[in-house]
């Protein structure tokens, strides 16, 4: 919807555009994303990846999208070397192709495709100090100019979507919004920060942002690897919700 012009993604179009003019321009991008479930944690690792248009029901246009940035083989290996050491269960798929996750953020922030890119997925069973656990694992990373993109949504209730007048005022949907922020912006939250993401479905109005949650799980990733507090960077209106992002 954002790439083809849908007038509701407009901010987050926006926000994209610019967001790597705050960026050093990465060597290779790390995207975790929220469309892929596998039993272990598994990175692409094709040379070339093809196009995996795992949606149904849009334009054709939605599925002649392009995105020919090449692949790196040899980070995904050093990436799950990473991950045995830090004894997390990896593997790597040579065959599958970029899924939305992946080419719908990047075709907005660095549409020219020429930066290596790969995919880590999510951890089936979808436990939250999993997925924290898989971040600490990663943090070595931190020390390279990779960008690592936790691809989700910090509201993903599809039926509220469709529901109401768009951007009409949600107060559930602001209080689970808050709480992220508070928890992932506080210097003060460092004790415990990993813990309530752990814990996040204790948060207000959790279940009502998050029915299922697969797109909340990538900020745990981000969250667990960069270990600190993190600077809010986006804060507005995506198809009618409030949705935030936030940078390490």
């Amino acid at each position: 919807m954002p790439i083809l012009g849908d007038p509701g993604h407009k901010a987050m179009v926006d926000f994209m555009l610019q967001l790597p003019s705050r960026l050093k321009k990465p060597e290779a991008i790390l995207v975790v994303s929220a469309h892929w479930e596998e039993r272990n944690a598994t990175l692409l690792g094709a040379h070339t990846p093809s196009m995996y248009y795992d949606y149904y029901g849009f334009p054709d246009a939605a599925y002649e999208i392009t995105y020919p940035a090449p692949g790196s083989p040899t980070l995904a290996r050093r990436i799950a070397g990473l991950l045995h050491k830090n004894d997390v269960p990896a593997r790597i798929d040579t065959e599958r192709g970029f899924d939305h996750g992946l080419f719908i953020p990047l075709k907005l922030m660095y549409p020219q495709a020429d930066i290596p890119s790969l995919q880590l997925s999510l951890v089936r069973g979808l436990d939250p100090a999993t997925h924290v656990a898989l971040g600490r694992a990663l943090r070595e990373l931190m020390h390279e100019n990779i960008l690592v993109v936790g691809s989700g949504f910090s509201f993903h209730n599809m039926t509220a979507f469709f529901r109401g007048r768009m951007n009409a005022p949600d107060p559930d949907n602001d209080a689970f919004q808050d709480w992220l922020i508070e928890v992932c912006t506080d210097p003060s939250a460092q004790a415990d920060r990993e813990q309530r993401l752990i814990e996040w479905q204790c948060a207000p109005s959790a279940r009502y942002c998050h029915p299922r949650e697969e797109h909340l799980l990538p900020l745990l990733v981000c969250a667990g690897m960069a270990n600190k507090e993190a600077t809010l960077v986006f804060d507005d209106y995506i198809f009618g919700k409030r949705g935030v992002a936030f940078l390490w």
